[in-house]
């Protein structure tokens, strides 16, 4: 019962960070899950590959639903996601492969030590906390850049947020605006993703309830608690000033670093 409680929480925590920060799902989802597997004999060999599998396959649902009421409402513009959104894709199939091919321990490695990297470069470079100057992207940061975030997302699962809205934002965009951007521009990475988990972890589980390494009973258990969540923020949780939108997105970074750290 408590692991249950525990992963609902997890689910709507992240229907609230997927609304506010653009979080899918992994940055959440992955240190909590992997905790609970871990106490599980039969599944702690895979653990971080069943976390990472089923976070992503949440960010379908989570990134999907809000994109779409973004979409409604007019928040969403073609211009910001199309240079980015098909090279995402494309990386997206390399990272997922990769996840399956590395071993536990490097995937963990890796998730952390991107961590670091991604705290120190929000903290470090300036740009980040007041803006920068509006400015296009690149045709090599289109083609590179996306390529880049679409295969570090899906190897760590942690969707494309982490790497597209400080990427935004250092190009003259709001925090809001950078939010609305980052839940579409996940979804590659979570259909990508999910389909990819499915098929290389097909068989690994030694009991039911999973497709590939995607865990069915913890994916449902997260989609509704994570709608719950999102239904929550947008109804109860005011607009946030631009400047405490970036300090607080840069604090759920390293509170969740920690977390998997421990």
């Amino acid at each position: 019962m408590n692991d249950i409680v525990i992963i609902a929480l997890a689910g709507f925590t992240t229907g609230i960070t997927t609304v506010l920060f653009g979080f899918g799902g992994g940055f959440v989802v992955v240190p909590f899950v992997y905790q609970l597997l871990q106490r599980q004999p039969e599944l702690a060999g895979n653990a971080m590959h069943i976390a990472v599998a089923t976070s992503t396959a949440v960010m379908i649902f989570n990134a999907g639903w809000v994109s779409y009421r973004n979409w409604r409402a007019g928040k969403l513009s073609s211009r910001t996601l199309f240079p980015l959104l098909w090279f995402i894709g494309i990386g997206a199939f390399v990272g997922s492969w990769l996840a399956g091919v590395l071993s536990e321990a490097l995937v963990r490695a890796l998730f952390i030590l991107y961590m670091i990297a991604t705290i120190g470069d929000c903290l470090l470079r300036k740009g980040f906390f007041n803006g920068a100057a509006p400015r296009r992207l690149s045709p090599f940061m289109a083609t590179g850049g996306g390529i880049a975030i679409g295969m570090i997302a899906a190897l760590l699962g942690v969707g494309g947020s982490v790497m597209t809205v400080p990427l935004l934002r250092r190009h003259g965009y709001a925090m809001r605006d950078c939010i609305s951007a980052a839940n579409p521009l996940s979804l590659p990475v979570a259909l990508c993703g999910a389909v990819t988990y499915a098929v290389i972890g097909w068989r690994t589980i030694p009991v039911s309830g999973f497709i590939g390494f995607i865990s069915l009973k913890i994916l449902g258990l997260l989609i509704l608690s994570g709608l719950a969540g999102i239904v929550f923020s947008r109804r109860a949780i005011p607009a946030v000033p631009d400047i405490w939108h970036a300090r607080i997105y840069v604090m759920l970074l390293c509170l969740v670093f920690l977390a998997m750290l421990l």
